[in-house]
């Protein structure tokens, strides 16, 4: 451990330094606009936020982040001024670093273990690895591209979300030809019809996927597996294959009146604004009006929160997240909840819905709503939401985003019959090495873990890519 810092500060003065935080768009300004809400830190800031690292022998920080960036490293190169120094330290271990610096919670995860945290504010590792991340980008050169190694072998990624990436990165750096399937006519999967760009600009993750497409990775979309081909196809052509198919199929309320025009999932209604701009009025598949409608969301996570200040960008009158906990309990992150509120989002905390209501032409005019009460723990450790009597009211509504998670797209059964599946539909894999039932079949993200976060479904995808290497050498060794 140093006492000293590149700056000259003593770890005492370092421990005694504020933490720097980002730059943000104004929110009257942002909340018209789907320009990026967190401009990040400056050249400045992010020198001295680096700089109150304390460099511990032991980097706690490490341990929690899912695919084990150097943090500690890292956070030194940027206090030196050594920008690609830290960059390349990042990219050993992420392929989305600029990706992860904006939509991973940090805050749960390798934030949440540096010892800065215990008394005061931890490194702000996110928005330096996004500093570092957007400044490698800014002058690099194009990634080198890397020789196929005459002892690998080809594998197959069905899906271009963060666990197909990673997964993707990782085997072609090990000289493997690496081809990636993706059912949509663009990359990203979830990063791209999910996440808003106000959150993710579509320039930052198209810039993360060039460098894959750099490095030798071969992409092929409006490619789903499971219609044309299966992965038995994909097997007949490829050493090995990955499903990273993420679980996209919305979960609905199991209301009355869910059939009814105005009311949509939070996917179908992410998904037409971030991949098909259907906001824009020559849109080939437009959304109903948005503009001056009142606009309900149903769930309290980063989906929820996404939808309900997209809804405001679209000119709703009045935008509200309907939540059936409090928000202390709500899985979004804090950084987000704040962001929507600042934008004029309204929050119906502890309420639940228990039925649509009908206009009368077939058309959503309201919801009957009612109030919850926390009472003991469920297994999850959270306290229980429960309905009090006699609560019931009822709210007019123009528009209803249903936003309660997700699960696995049956079109995957069609692709692959005779994989294992748990009792909630997703792929049974080992832990360690991503090895589904089905011998060379690999998988992981959300199809294996439902609904989680990016960062976790990277470390999966580099878990199997492991995993695949082994495999595929193993059985040229075998065959020579």
């Amino acid at each position: 451990m140093s006492s000293t810092s590149p700056s000259g500060r003593t770890r005492k003065e370092r421990m005694a330094l504020p933490r720097v935080e980002p730059r943000e768009h104004d929110a009257t300004e942002r909340a018209a606009s789907f320009c990026e809400v967190d401009l990040g830190l400056d050249w400045e800031g992010a020198q001295l936020e680096a700089d109150r690292c304390l460099q511990c022998v032991r980097p706690r920080c490490i341990e929690g982040c899912p695919v084990g960036i150097r943090i500690d490293a890292f956070l030194g190169k940027v206090a030196e001024g050594d920008i690609d120094g830290a960059a390349q330290i990042i990219f050993d271990d992420s392929s989305l670093p600029a990706v992860c610096g904006r939509v991973c919670p940090q805050e749960s995860q390798c934030e949440a273990t540096c010892v800065l945290a215990k008394k005061d504010k931890p490194i702000a590792i996110g928005q330096l690895e996004r500093y570092v991340a957007d400044a490698a980008r800014a002058h690099a050169p194009p990634a080198q591209r890397v020789t196929p190694d005459p002892d690998g072998g080809s594998a197959a990624i069905v899906g271009s979300g963060p666990a197909g990436l990673a997964c993707a990165a990782d085997l072609a750096q090990a000289g493997h030809e690496v081809t990636v399937y993706e059912a949509l006519h663009d990359l990203g999967g979830v990063l791209a019809y999910g996440i808003p760009q106000f959150r993710l600009p579509r320039d930052v993750l198209r810039a993360e996927i060039n460098r894959l497409a750099e490095l030798g990775v071969r992409f092929e979309t409006n490619a789903p597996i499971g219609q044309a081909e299966g992965v038995d196809d994909l097997l007949a052509e490829h050493d090995a294959v990955f499903l990273g198919v993420g679980a996209g199929v919305p979960r609905f309320l199991n209301v009355p009146g869910e059939d009814l025009v105005g009311v949509s999932s939070a996917n179908e209604f992410l998904t037409r604004v971030n991949l098909m701009e259907a906001h824009r009025p020559d849109a080939d598949t437009p959304l109903p009006q948005v503009a001056g409608r009142r606009v309900l969301v149903f769930g309290g996570g980063n989906t929820a929160i996404d939808a309900v200040r997209t809804a405001l960008r679209l000119g709703a009158a009045e935008a509200t997240i309907c939540y059936r906990r409090s928000e202390e309990q709500m899985p979004a992150r804090v950084e987000e909840i704040r962001h929507a509120r600042e934008e004029g989002a309204q929050f119906a905390l502890l309420t639940n819905p228990v039925e649509l209501l009908d206009d009368g032409t077939g058309a959503l005019a309201g919801a009957r709503l009612q109030r919850m009460e926390l009472v003991e723990p469920d297994d999850g450790g959270r306290a229980r939401p429960k309905p009090i009597p006699g609560s019931e009211h009822e709210v007019p509504a123009d528009l209803a985003v249903v936003a309660v998670g997700n699960e696995p797209n049956p079109l995957l059964r069609r692709a692959a019959p005779d994989l294992e599946r748990t009792s909630r539909g997703t792929i049974a894999v080992d832990e360690e090495t991503g090895a589904t039932s089905k011998p060379r079949v690999y998988a992981g993200g959300d199809i294996v873990t439902g609904g989680a976060t990016v960062i976790l479904a990277m470390g999966a995808g580099r878990r199997a890519a492991a995993s695949m290497d082994r495999e595929i050498r193993a059985a040229k060794s075998g065959a020579a």
